[in-house]
């Protein structure tokens, strides 16, 4: 499914801008770079680490490279991949991936949200999330899925108020801070969602 050259609105660099709690200054939502990568890993880490440390130590967080192959693949392939930036400094990052590998879902993509601990709260979560959504919808991709911990009310609240619904209750699927934990499944369409067919170049 993988649109031509100029086929995809790239996000640019000034589109998204927004202010941060009691900061005027401006929060610019852009592609991520290969310059990016050392960053997005910290952020990545301090997340994982949070909650699993103590049962898997280090092997549940990826290595620079790693990082950085994910990420060529992902642009490589045309799939948005996003970082939150302040005065160059990266603040969190989104992306998106293939719901399922197999052909019948090329049209469904998976997103993750990742924002720096010291930045939550401030709105970069929006900023990513609606950035993103615009992103997924421009490459030609009809529906969005998400994963969240049932705990996570912020988080649930804000895929709401962007027109996601609740479709799934996965209980005990994750262990972290010492006990099981549950997630919900969250969906919205994109773009005409199944109201129409994708275009012919696409199948």
């Amino acid at each position: 499914m993988t649109p031509g050259p100029g086929e995809v609105k790239q996000v640019r660099e000034n589109e998204a801008q927004a202010e941060a709690a009691g900061d005027a200054r401006a929060v610019i939502v852009r592609p991520s770079r290969e310059t990016d990568v050392e960053a997005m890993l910290a952020i990545y880490r301090h997340h994982i680490r949070r909650g699993i440390e103590q049962d898997v130590g280090e092997n549940g967080a990826p290595q620079p490279d790693e990082l950085r192959d994910r990420r060529k693949n992902l642009r490589d392939t045309r799939f948005p991949h996003l970082v939150a930036t302040l005065h160059g400094e990266v603040l969190g990052y989104a992306y998106g991936v293939l719901f399922r590998k197999r052909p019948a879902y090329r049209y469904t993509v998976k997103h993750s949200i990742y924002v720096h601990q010291a930045q939550l709260g401030r709105g970069l979560g929006r900023l990513l999330l609606g950035e993103l959504i615009d992103a997924c919808a421009a490459a030609g991709f009809r529906q969005m899925i998400g994963y969240i911990d049932a705990d996570n009310t912020p988080s649930l609240a804000l895929h709401q108020k962007f027109g996601f619904s609740r479709v799934g209750y996965l209980p005990g699927v994750a262990y972290r801070y010492g006990r099981w934990a549950d997630s919900i499944m969250v969906q919205r369409s994109l773009g005409p969602g199944t109201t129409t067919s994708p275009p012919r170049s696409m199948r």
